[in-house]
C-alpha cells in the first residue's frame, strides 16, 4: 500500500442526482445541429456522463485554482503531454515533448527502475483531483508501455435521463448588429436560432467504488466531500444563454457499512420514485413532481442522506 492509497475511503457509496433545466439546452448533440440529446424511440432526454464530469471539474478548478491536490488534468486547451512530462521530471525521468518517440525512453527507464509505474501513478493521483476521482487515459505513459497510463477511477456516473419525454424546440432569434460593411447595404439585422427544452427534470445515478480507491487512486474522505460540494454547485457557475436555468434539486447519497457494500446499487436506486403529479398534464417546474423514497427497501446497514432539499 502506497502513501497515496493509505488515505482512501473505507465505505462504498451510491448516489442519485435530480436536476432540472428551464428554457435551456442541457447537453447539445453536435451531430444533430446541437439539439438537446434524446432517446429517439421514447423522447426521453439524455445528458452524457462526460458533460456532468466537465462541470464538476470546472467547479473544483474554480474554487481551488491550479494547486495540489486539487489540480485538474483534463482541462481546456492544455496539452496533456505537458502534464505527463511534469510527472516524469518529478520522478527523475527526462521527458520528451514528442509523444510518438517517448516510448523507448520510458521502456528504458522502467527497466532501470521497477517502481516507475507506481511512482508516476502516485504523483498523478496526489496532484490531480479528477484522476483520483474519475481516472484517466494518459497517452504518454500508454505509449511507453506503462500500466499507470490507464487509470480506472472509483467514481463513475451513468447517462442522465429525463423523468418524462422532452420536447426540444428551435427558437429563432435576431441580432441588431450586422457582420460586414456590405451587409449594412441591404439588411438591418441578422437571424439565428437556439435550441431549448422548455422544462425537463433529469436523473443521474452514480457509484463510488471504495475497493478501487484503496487499490489505485487513493480517493479520500476529503475528496468525497469535495465531490458532493461540486455536484451541489455544478450549475451555479456554469450559467450561459445556451443552458438557460439549471439547478440541482436533490442529491441522495447511500453510504454502505463497508467497502464491499450491503446491497446492489439498482435496489437502492429503485427505492427513489420520481413522477409528475397526477393532476399535472405538462410539467413545467420541479414542484410539478412528487419525489418519494421507500425506506423499507433500504437495508438498515445502509445510511441514506438527502444532501439537498429542493
Amino acid at each position: 500500500m502506497s502513501e497515496q492509497t493509505a488515505k482512501a475511503i473505507q465505505n462504498r457509496y451510491d448516489f442519485s442526482i435530480l436536476y432540472d433545466v428551464e428554457n435551456g439546452n442541457p447537453n447539445g448533440d453536435p451531430e444533430s445541429g446541437n439539439m438537446p440529446r434524446t432517446d429517439s424511440e421514447t423522447g426521453i432526454g439524455i445528458v452524457t456522463d462526460v458533460c456532468l464530469k466537465r462541470k464538476i471539474r470546472n467547479y473544483v478548478q474554480l474554487i481551488n485554482g491550479d494547486k495540489a491536490p486539487w489540480r485538474i488534468y483534463i482541462k481546456q486547451q492544455v496539452p496533456l503531454n505537458r502534464l505527463d512530462d511534469e510527472a516524469l521530471k518529478a520522478v527523475g525521468v527526462n521527458g520528451n515533448p514528442d509523444v510518438d518517440s517517448i516510448g523507448k525512453t520510458l521502456k528504458k527507464a522502467k527497466k532501470e527502475n521497477g517502481e516507475l509505474d507506481r511512482l508516476i501513478l502516485d504523483y498523478m493521483c496526489s496532484n490531480f483531483f479528477d484522476i483520483r476521482t474519475f481516472g484517466a487515459v494518459m497517452t504518454t505513459f500508454v505509449k511507453g508501455g506503462l500500466a499507470c497510463g490507464q487509470v480506472r477511477g472509483p467514481v463513475q456516473l451513468g447517462f442522465s435521463r429525463s423523468i418524462d419525454p422532452i420536447f426540444p424546440q428551435s427558437v429563432t432569434i435576431t441580432r441588431v448588429a450586422i457582420t460586414t460593411e456590405k451587409d449594412q447595404e441591404n439588411k438591418n439585422n441578422e437571424m439565428g436560432n437556439k435550441s431549448i427544452v422548455p422544462y425537463g427534470l433529469y436523473r443521474a445515478d452514480g457509484y463510488v467504488n471504495a475497493k478501487l480507491a484503496q487499490k489505485t487512486t487513493g480517493f479520500s474522505e476529503e475528496d468525497l466531500a469535495m465531490l458532493w460540494q461540486a455536484i451541489l454547485n455544478m450549475f451555479e457557475f456554469d450559467h450561459s444563454a445556451a443552458r438557460g436555468k439549471m439547478a440541482v434539486r436533490k442529491l441522495y447519497v447511500f453510504k454502505h457499512s463497508n467497502d464491499l457494500g450491503d446491497a446492489p446499487s439498482y435496489k437502492l436506486f429503485d427505492s427513489i420514485h420520481v413522477a409528475h403529479k397526477p393532476e399535472v398534464e405538462t410539467p413545467r417546474s420541479f414542484s410539478d413532481y412528487d419525489v418519494t423514497v421507500d425506506t423499507s427497501a433500504i437495508p438498515q446497514s445502509v445510511e441514506l442522506t438527502e444532501m439537498v432539499d429542493g
